[in-house]
């Protein structure tokens, strides 16, 4: 089985401090060697076209295979100018939405205010509801008070809201196996 903790930006430490505190929770429900971290920043990701799979460059095909490949997600994004990044969207742009459906999804996000929160509910969710995924009904969302100054995550409520969401997404993941396992 394999688990992708998804960085859904280009830029920011945030995400990523979310994603390591998320991934300490998951370890008491996964094993460590089926969680992998993938930061969209470490690819060479082109802009989606329509064209097929096999003409993007390595480092997006590499990208697509992996995502396609995987068994379940934890998409962290940041929330920019009201909207998910557009790197994110483009992720989702490029992979075939047969290959995330009933496959569990669970989310985090990070903004500027507390109303953007609205961002996970108006674009991602109908997006991740598209690819017929499991979406947990627990996502997580913070801001910048959250954080130290050095971008550590302080707030032990988050750290408890995270823990929750790695064991709900748990559930998910078992019954989405149970689910593709008797089509």
């Amino acid at each position: 089985m394999k688990i992708l903790l998804i960085n859904g930006t280009i830029t920011g430490e945030k995400t990523k401090v979310l994603l390591k505190e998320v991934e300490k929770q998951l370890m008491e429900w996964i094993p460590s060697n089926e969680i992998q971290p993938l930061y969209l920043e470490d690819y060479d990701m082109q802009f989606a076209d329509g064209r097929s799979k096999e003409d993007y460059n390595d480092d997006t095909v590499h990208l697509i295979n992996q995502i396609e490949a995987a068994d379940g997600y934890i998409i962290a994004t940041p929330v920019f100018q009201g909207s998910i990044p557009g790197a994110l969207k483009n992720m989702f742009d490029l992979v075939s939405p047969k290959s995330m459906r009933y496959k569990p999804v669970a989310i985090i996000g990070n903004g500027g205010t507390f109303q953007h929160h609205l961002v996970i509910e108006n674009q991602l969710k109908p997006i991740l509801d598209y690819f017929r995924c499991l979406t947990t009904p627990n996502y997580v969302y913070t801001h910048s008070g959250h954080f130290s100054h050095t971008k550590e995550l302080i707030d032990e409520d988050v750290k408890n809201r995270l823990h929750e969401l790695s064991y709900v997404f748990s559930k998910y993941l078992k019954m989405s196996q149970d689910m593709i396992h008797n089509q």
